[in-house]
């Protein structure tokens, strides 16, 4: 973590991908980390393909641009994989998650070939079951640093807490839903990071 890490956020407007990015952003500034998290401007209307970015590093970053090739790369709505080239520049060493209750197996075809660690959830059926609605930003916030090991489990939860705390101070429901939301994520993610671990040993 120390040289820094990447991550580029594809998503559609309304879905809370830049959310995400500048909600991953503030969690890790409060861990004492030096921290970017900024969307790529263009047409922000309702349901056109938008991406976010984070840096995140032990040291100050002097970078200001793009990111090109990312470490972890997050599709928080799986029909872009259709449209956009979401393995750009993303290194074979790194990871890309996709919002979709298909197996692994059935998204590598769309990944063009792309070798590196390959991690699905199914945000819609854990924010609807923990929220009500289809609300993926937090299940996809949980699974890029679950996968990303930007930070330990607890630790997010509790600085996540505090943020949702802040945020929906008179509405306790929501802050309940969203922490049993990235709960649920962590614990889905679970057994494919372990599998990982044993195919990389």
């Amino acid at each position: 973590m120390s040289s820094g890490f990447e991550i580029r956020w594809h998503g559609r407007g309304g879905q809370g991908a830049k959310t995400a990015a500048l909600l991953l952003a503030d969690v890790a500034f409060q861990t004492g980390r030096y921290v970017q998290g900024f969307p790529e401007y263009g047409p922000e209307r309702m349901g056109a393909p938008i991406t976010a970015y984070n840096r995140i590093s032990d040291k100050k970053i002097r970078v200001h641009s793009n990111i090109y090739t990312p470490d972890l790369v997050v599709v928080v709505d799986e029909t872009l994989l259709h449209s956009v080239d979401v393995t750009a520049g993303l290194k074979q060493e790194g990871a890309i998650i996709v919002n979709t209750p298909k197996s692994r197996e059935e998204i590598l075809p769309l990944l063009g070939g792309y070798k590196g660690g390959v991690y699905t959830v199914d945000a819609r059926k854990i924010s609807v079951e923990a929220l009500g609605k289809n609300f993926p930003n937090s299940p996809m916030l949980a699974a890029a640093v679950a996968v990303g090991h930007i930070m330990e489990r607890e630790a997010f939860i509790a600085e996540m807490r505090a943020s949702y705390q802040h945020k929906f101070a008179k509405k306790p429901e929501v802050i309940e839903g969203n922490m049993k939301a990235l709960a649920m994520t962590f614990d889905a993610l679970e057994e494919a990071l372990k599998e990982n671990m044993r195919q990389s040993a």
